[in-house]
């Protein structure tokens, strides 16, 4: 299968055994526009908030996030198949911050895995798929701890986090933002943390 991705430059490339290649990609919001829509739109995807936006409109969230410092966004390819999208934030240029105490070097993370294939779900794919994200943000991006914040209602999301390694933190209220540029409903979240000597000990 030829890669329509391989001539953009990975901002993390992992080998996972038995898995396959795991890319970290900068979002391109026009050309990743299609398959970012089709994830977003979906029901299973209600709690990322993108439901009943059109193309053109998702496009340009990921543009406006693109001209940010604090906020980026990546699409995770495997052996050249989109399967995530992936946003990681400063947690202090972030609503969180006002839900807890951010120690510095703590870096943010939304994840959004891509529909399962025509297989249906596959056993220890999703683990694999996170690992690699853990990977990429802790240790090749050098950050000491990670944060999530999925809505306490996305269990299915909170239990992935807990498997991984996580440790939930409390519920939390992440308060509604509404800016002339964005706008973000009020959330009941579960934090959770990972740390890097917990994720990756010795």
């Amino acid at each position: 299968m030829s890669d329509p991705y391989r001539s953009r430059a990975a901002a993390h490339e992992q080998d996972v055994d038995g898995f396959g290649t795991v890319r970290v990609l900068p979002l391109d919001p026009p050309a990743d526009a299609d398959v970012v829509h089709a994830w977003v739109g979906e029901e299973r995807a209600a709690f990322w908030g993108m439901t009943g936006l059109t193309r053109d409109q998702v496009a340009e969230i990921y543009a406006h996030m693109a001209g940010l410092d604090t906020h980026h966004a990546f699409l995770v390819v495997k052996d050249a198949e989109p399967v995530a999208l992936l946003q990681t934030y400063e947690p202090e240029a972030d609503r969180v911050s006002e839900c807890y105490e951010v120690r510095a070097g703590d870096i943010g993370i939304h994840v959004l895995l891509a529909p399962a294939g025509a297989d249906g779900a596959l056993a220890g794919w999703s683990a694999a798929l996170l690992g690699a994200v853990a990977t990429y943000v802790l240790k090749t991006l050098d950050r000491p701890r990670v944060v999530v914040d999925p809505d306490v209602r996305n269990e299915k999301a909170i239990a992935r986090f807990l498997r991984l390694g996580f440790e939930p933190g409390p519920v939390v209220v992440l308060p509604e933002i509404d800016l002339p540029d964005v706008h973000l409903p009020e959330k009941k979240a579960q934090l959770a943390f990972l740390a890097r000597e917990v994720a990756f000990p010795g």
